[in-house]
């Protein structure tokens, strides 16, 4: 009977990914995985106090020898899970079941100390490595990692203390972090308390995050759901993310780092999302982003319960651009700034950094918005030597508090405004050729996207 189950859930659950897993509405193919065995077969024990490490690490190499034969499945049934870092190999579906939950170990001396990313040159919060995330993945082809709604949790509380206290011997782990692969999914999962990111893929392409549920409390400090960092053809679709700082970030390197190491995020669709971000933003580009940020559509979102829906984050010394990105049918409630960008925000991660390496922000476009109970409309603070240019608003009607007697504030920044209220500063009322500019750029990424995603 239990072999019966495991082939049922084999045929059922396993994904062959095609190649057009960036676009959202082109779901994976589900094809079955010829083999699949259970975490128990490799001595794991589900009582949440032994932990499981060298069982996974096991079960895993055991279905690397798989991977020409069609791939393989790891099934995790019911149980609490306890266990450190372990890396997942290409042609793998790693499933959660229902009552499942992966919960990473609380002590920091067992999790492994890797190399930074060579896009940041250093560790985020702390200068030298970095502690390995709790599920990790390098340079994998076809991986998934799904389930009925099992839990992967990161018992964050220990690595939120350590950085508030500031006491981190190397920069905190994310729950799960893709780097260097292709066609990769995550779906039909619950992620709690990450020490730091939620879900990172970086350098990857074709990635398909979808009907996933993410949280952290809102004290946590800097946690964030879903980091799109140097990445491509992206889709992120009915999601539900809460977290204590930002609930979406795109990125793509610090600095020199991100600069040198050259790689783009780009081609990104964000659709049919719910996003709470207590100290952050609900949707963040920036402020690492000196590689570029391009390409990106984002529609049917609400955002809510959050310091600010949209923002743009840079600063001098980033290099880079922000451009062709288009938002459309948001709603927004419970927001302090509705939509910001700023060229001052974020710090640099040594003296080596080029003060001259100015950021783009160009053909941004918002469009069919709404919010409620917002203290300050909107927010664009650019750059002297750089101004952000052709930003685009469109029927967005925002309903505010009388918390602030100023509803938008800018400096630096041009564009063009139609149907907008309250009314937007002046240096978004600019004459009618930002209005060709812009509609005429807004059909070109729609179709860009559904092209090239």
């Amino acid at each position: 009977m239990f072999v019966a189950l495991l082939l049922l859930l084999a045929l059922s659950n396993a994904v062959s990914i095609d190649a057009e897993v960036g676009r959202c509405g082109s779901n994976p193919i589900l094809d079955p995985r010829p083999h699949s065995v259970s975490i128990l077969e490799f001595g794991a024990v589900g009582d949440g106090k032994t932990l499981n490490t060298l069982a996974f690490q096991n079960a895993i190499f055991y279905l690397k020898s798989f991977a020409d034969k069609g791939g393989a499945q790891l099934y995790v049934p019911p149980g609490n899970w306890l266990t450190d870092s372990f890396n997942l190999t290409s042609h793998l579906t790693l499933f959660l079941e229902k009552g499942a939950a992966i919960i990473g170990s609380q002590d920091p001396s067992h999790w492994n100390v890797v190399e930074p990313l060579p896009s940041y040159g250093r560790g985020l919060e702390v200068p030298g490595g970095r502690y390995q995330s709790l599920i990790n993945g390098y340079m994998l082809n076809d991986v998934v990692i799904t389930g009925n709604n099992g839990t992967i949790d990161g018992t964050g509380s220990i690595w939120w203390e350590l950085f508030g206290s500031h006491s981190l011997n190397y920069s905190r782990p994310h729950l799960v972090e893709i780097v260097a692969s292709e066609f990769v999914v995550v779906s039909n999962l619950t992620f709690l308390n990450a020490p730091a990111y939620s879900i990172h893929p970086v350098y990857c392409s074709h990635v398909h995050i979808h009907n996933v549920s993410i949280s952290a409390p809102p004290e946590s400090p800097y946690t964030v759901g879903i980091v799109p960092d140097s990445s491509d053809s992206i889709c992120i679709e009915d999601c539900v993310v809460t977290m204590g700082y930002d609930a979406i970030a795109l990125k793509s390197g610090w600095d020199e780092y991100g600069i040198a190491y050259d790689r783009p995020t780009e081609n990104v669709h964000i659709r049919n999302v719910h996003l709470e971000a207590f100290s952050g933003s609900t949707l963040a580009f920036g402020s690492d982003m000196s590689g570029g940020i391009s390409n990106v559509l984002v529609e049917h979102a609400h955002l809510f319960n959050s310091n600010s829906g949209v923002e743009f984050r840079t600063i001098k010394g980033r290099g880079g651009y922000m451009k062709d990105i288009v938002m459309s049918d948001i709603q927004i409630e419970n927001v302090h700034t509705a939509i910001a960008a700023t060229g001052h925000c974020g710090s640099h991660p040594d003296d080596k950094f080029d003060p001259n390496a100015l950021p783009l922000l160009d053909h941004i476009t918002l469009k069919d918005i709404s919010g409620t109970n917002i203290t300050i409309a909107g927010s664009f603070v650019g750059i002297e030597e750089s101004p952000f240019t052709n930003i685009c608003l469109s029927n967005i009607t925002l309903s505010t508090n009388s918390v602030s007697a100023i509803t938008w504030k800018c400096s630096n920044v041009s564009g063009f405004s139609d149907s907008v209220s309250p009314k937007p500063c002046p240096d978004l009322e600019n004459p009618s050729n930002y209005s060709s500019s812009c509609f005429s750029y807004l059909m070109s990424i729609t179709e860009r996207n559904t092209a090239v995603l």
